[in-house]
């Protein structure tokens, strides 16, 4: 079955980057079909950067404009803003377009093994497509974090800094970034430029707006964060992570989230103790991995656009190691895939789809199991690179 599918992907045409980008920004135009349908996210987006340039609260309702509220940071405005100021249509298409290369490009520019990318394009198209369905930011989140990961790898750790910053004041997912410095070679400039880039960054919305205007909208963020994880606790679009499959699956809704996140965190932890792995590059991807699919899995935030970054990680997991993969492995790869990352496809009957699959966060079911696996095999396994004998 591996061989089928590596030489599936090892075709000239279906291995080929540019047929690659090609199918991914297909992708993209189909995301459009939710224009004036269900594109409620982007007029959010829109929102964020107009109501920064006319000074109104970005933490409001407006329903006159779009339902919900926003819950991204006031750096957000200058994401959005070459969006913004186009024709709706137009901005959505090309913000679409725009998460599509960005994610595409971080995967090709990461330094993986062709191979491994091939796998990541083909293996996250579905999940991609969700995300695109939804307009949502989680795209560039995984771009980000993969970003933060290998350019501390390549020892470029300002520019590691700027995007560990920069998904932090979006969307807070990108504080995981940190959980690489153990990884730099050069701490200190690690440090040095989180610092000024997290000046740099808070201050730069002012440019269209004002000082005290943006530090009374960051309070307002926080607010608006706070008041977000209650009402994430027991929502249906919602806490689709762990922490949602345990609620929704015992239908125990009376117990803090902490007796799941604390043990999660000592358990993400654990396999930093174990530092004469960390000269292995299999041993950190695998901690690329863990993070990709720890941020999902224990925030009340998660929803079904986010597993693009969770499906990320499940590739890397199953590449990074040296050792030969089983038929288990490939098993639960194949779990992820159905249940994971078509979890939310009209491919699965409407029924099972919302009666189950959605009803009980069951999405994150064979993630979860993953990870635990990851965690047992990080605390277990010798990731050396394996030689192989010469006959």
């Amino acid at each position: 079955m591996k061989e089928k599918i590596k030489a599936f992907l090892g075709h000239p045409m279906l291995s080929n980057r540019y047929v690659l980008l090609g199918l991914w920004l297909l992708l993209a135009l189909a995301g459009m079909l939710k224009y004036h349908r269900s594109d409620n996210n982007f007029l959010i987006f829109r929102g964020v950067f107009w109501h920064t340039v006319n000074g109104t609260s970005l933490y409001e309702a407006y329903p006159s404009e779009y339902w919900d509220v926003n819950h991204y940071g006031p750096v957000f405005s200058l994401v959005i803003a070459p969006f913004a100021l186009l024709p709706e249509w137009a901005g959505m298409l090309l913000w679409l377009m725009g998460l599509t290369v960005w994610l595409y490009a971080a995967v090709y520019r990461s330094g993986l093994p062709r191979q491994r990318q091939v796998f990541i394009y083909w293996f996250c198209s579905m999940a991609l497509l969700t995300a695109l369905f939804m307009q949502q930011f989680n795209i560039a989140i995984a771009a980000i974090i993969l970003s933060s990961f290998y350019l501390i790898e390549k020892e470029h750790d300002g520019w590691a800094a700027f995007f560990i910053v920069l998904g932090t004041f979006v969307k807070l997912y990108g504080i995981v970034g940190l959980a690489f410095f153990f990884f730099s070679k050069h701490k200190v400039r690690l440090i040095m430029w989180l610092a000024v880039w997290s000046v740099v960054l808070f201050c730069a919305p002012m440019v269209i707006s004002s000082p005290d205007y943006i530090i009374g909208q960051y309070r307002e963020w926080i607010d608006c964060l706070i008041g977000k994880n209650t009402e994430n606790i027991n929502s249906f679009a919602q806490n689709i992570s762990l922490l949602g499959l345990v609620r929704r699956t015992t239908g125990c809704m009376t117990y803090s989230d902490l007796w799941l996140i604390v043990p999660g965190i000592l358990l993400f932890a654990l396999p930093y103790l174990r530092r004469s792995q960390y000269k292995n590059l299999a041993f950190r991807e695998t901690i690329l991995a863990s993070v990709l699919l720890f941020v999902i899995l224990f925030s009340t935030g998660s929803e079904s656009s986010g597993y693009i970054i969770a499906l990320l990680g499940a590739c890397i997991w199953y590449m990074a190691v040296p050792w030969q993969r089983g038929r288990w492995t490939i098993a639960l790869m194949v779990f992820v895939f159905i249940l994971s990352g078509m979890g939310n496809s009209d491919l699965i009957p409407k029924t099972i789809r919302h009666d189950y699959i959605q009803t009980y966060a069951l999405r994150a079911l064979p993630v979860s199991l993953l990870w635990f696996w990851l965690c047992y095999e990080m605390c277990t396994k010798d990731y050396a690179p394996t030689i192989k004998k010469q006959p």
